[in-house]
């Protein structure tokens, strides 16, 4: 009898210690959130201390005149007359990310992005699930024409964080640039694009914002709608070197979404010499807008 009660007690302090063990984990996750957030708020204030009024408040198609022929479809696909501009802009998305450098090792996230439009400027807040319980946390942004990279386990522990430096500040402009078919009045030539004609399906468009220049071709499908948008050479990281390699986002499933077109599902890919390395593929769950009033 006394073993058996000796038994009952030490499974009870085995019990306490994996319950113990269990709160101190819980404490740690939550203040890892507590602590992410605090980050995810302070660049969203720094982005709204950024803004800069729009002009003009509507989009009228006298704006199109001069345009290469393919953008010129692509806008009256995509807008109505009257079209109010967009501010800002709301995405939360689900989709994988690849992170493997070698092999493909895909994992699942969630993630929301907000977007100001000028100037232009975003945040990508995600979490990636890198095993069962397990979850990175990333902050993929160009605020006030600074680049920020940086991944935490569970808010915590720092895997990464680049240092600021023009080359990621012009990365993360080309990501604005590339996904403004998210936010198409932003491509406007009133909003600061230089489109230049290639051919009959595709054109190339410059941005520069706080002498930033990002120059990237749009290649438009038989609907008129963006399918790509290619840079020649954006911010690879490879160790610990940052490598100048092609780039590029693919677009599709397009539906209307206040008035305007946009596409719910895309993939991005590394174009290497071997082959495109896909790294991430995403839906738009819900999108909402802050328009010009």
């Amino acid at each position: 009898m006394n073993k058996i009660v000796s038994l009952i007690m030490d499974w009870k302090t085995i019990l306490g210690i994996i319950l113990g063990s269990g709160v101190l984990v819980a404490i740690g996750v939550a203040y890892g959130r507590l602590r992410w957030d605090a980050l995810t708020k302070d660049l969203y204030a720094q982005l709204e201390a950024a803004r800069v009024p729009i002009a003009p408040k509507i989009f009228e198609e006298h704006e199109l005149k001069g345009l290469p022929a393919p953008v010129q479809r692509y806008f009256r696909t995509v807008l109505q007359e009257g079209q109010s501009m967009i501010r800002a802009v709301q995405v939360e998305h689900t989709g994988t990310f690849n992170m493997g450098e070698e092999a493909e090792q895909w994992k699942p996230f969630v993630s929301s992005q907000y977007v100001i439009t000028r100037r232009p400027g975003f945040v990508w807040d995600a979490r990636i699930t890198v095993v069962p319980g397990i979850v990175a946390h990333v902050h993929d942004a160009y605020v006030a024409g600074k680049g920020i990279l940086r991944a935490s386990v569970l808010g915590l522990a720092t895997l990464m964080e680049l240092p600021s430096t023009p080359e990621l500040a012009r990365g993360e402009l080309m990501r604005f640039f590339a996904e403004a078919a998210w936010y198409p009045t932003a491509l406007l030539p009133s909003q600061g694009v230089l489109w230049q004609a290639i051919d009959d399906r595709s054109a190339q468009a410059t941005l520069i914002d706080d002498g930033i220049t990002v120059a990237m071709v749009f290649q438009f499908n038989e609907d008129g709608l963006i399918e790509s948008v290619r840079a020649e050479a954006r911010g690879r990281v490879v160790g610990n070197v940052t490598v100048p390699t092609a780039w590029e986002g693919r677009w599709r499933d397009y539906a209307w979404q206040h008035g305007m077109l946009i596409p719910l599902e895309g993939e991005v890919a590394w174009l290497l010499p071997e082959g495109a390395k896909p790294y991430w593929r995403g839906r738009i769950t819900t999108i909402t807008y802050e328009f010009a009033r």
